[in-house]
């Protein structure tokens, strides 16, 4: 009996969301780090067992929009809810619950959805936290299933793959057994560049920064050549991402440069430019250029 859905990971910012999908899978198709907002669109995660296959939905961060990528980040949660067959609701157990849990559940509620609670980071809380808290919880809505587990240290993440399984409809796999994304290496390049400007910038820019890909050439062979535009909305910025005489951009270059070779299993030769775009984040013709 072979069974196949889809799975959306839905959770406030900095929940873990995106650690989750890729410990799930093994694979890095998500980028992480410590800002909130740092998932900005839908990123399928196909995991395929001899007992099944899931489909994982990831999800920017659930959170109250103030420009017109936030409203589109947003919308991409709605759509993801569509047709799922079951959502996994993730919140960060090391923090206290507040409005923005509050939103998320109510979300779940208006939807009718079949849903786990997933407290994640139950490495960071006393154990006799823990049954206080699941109780907690348990009040505030009729969950499926109430799981503690620690994406980073894959703390019952076997659990949760069986629990998952027992919840899906008989199907066939949607995808090959050997895919484990619907995105392109072109996208997956471009997530790694932001990531690592992300981490080696911390605090400074803190979502003020996207990542345009201007040329993605696989023509030869061994080398794949890619320039991408770094895109901040300030000289200020521009300023801070190069850093004094050049070095964060090329430390940037050189950790981005590393990861995508393990990615497309080829040598990369990689350019970074850094270009200011005013407001782009409220221009809609300059988000459509980022899909």
């Amino acid at each position: 009996m072979f069974k196949s859905g889809f799975i959306s990971i839905i959770g406030r910012p900095n929940s873990g969301k995106s650690t989750l999908l890729n410990q799930l899978l093994g694979e890095k198709v998500s980028i992480v780090s410590d800002k909130p907002q740092t998932t900005r669109e839908n990123i399928l995660g196909i995991l395929t067992l001899k007992e099944g296959q899931i489909v994982f939905t990831d999800t920017p961060g659930i959170h109250k929009p103030g420009y017109e990528l936030n409203r589109r980040m947003m919308q991409t949660v709605y759509n993801s809810l569509e047709g799922t067959d079951l959502l996994l609701v993730l919140v960060d157990a090391s923090t206290a619950f507040g409005s923005g849990d509050q939103y998320v559940v109510d979300l779940i509620k208006e939807r009718g959805l079949p849903a786990f609670l997933l407290l994640n980071k139950i490495d960071l809380i006393r154990k006799d936290k823990l049954l206080p808290l699941m109780a907690s919880y348990a009040g505030k809505h009729t969950f499926a299933e109430i799981v503690p587990i620690s994406a980073l240290e894959r703390d019952n993440l076997e659990l949760l793959t069986g629990l998952i399984l027992k919840y899906l409809p008989e199907g066939p796999a949607h995808f090959p057994e050997e895919q484990f994304t619907d995105r392109h290496e072109r996208f997956l390049a471009g997530e790694i560049v932001r990531e690592k400007l992300l981490l080696n910038t911390r605090e400074e820019l803190p979502y003020s920064t996207t990542v345009l890909i201007t040329r993605f050439d696989e023509s030869q062979p061994e080398v794949v050549v890619l320039n991408c535009d770094i895109v901040v909305e300030k000289d200020s910025q521009k300023k801070i991402v190069i850093g004094s005489q050049g070095q964060k951009l090329k430390q940037i270059g050189i950790e981005a440069r590393t990861d995508i070779e393990t990615l497309l299993g080829k040598r990369v030769y990689l350019e970074l430019y850094v270009r200011v775009k005013p407001k782009w984040r409220d221009d809609p013709r300059f988000l459509d250029s980022l899909l």
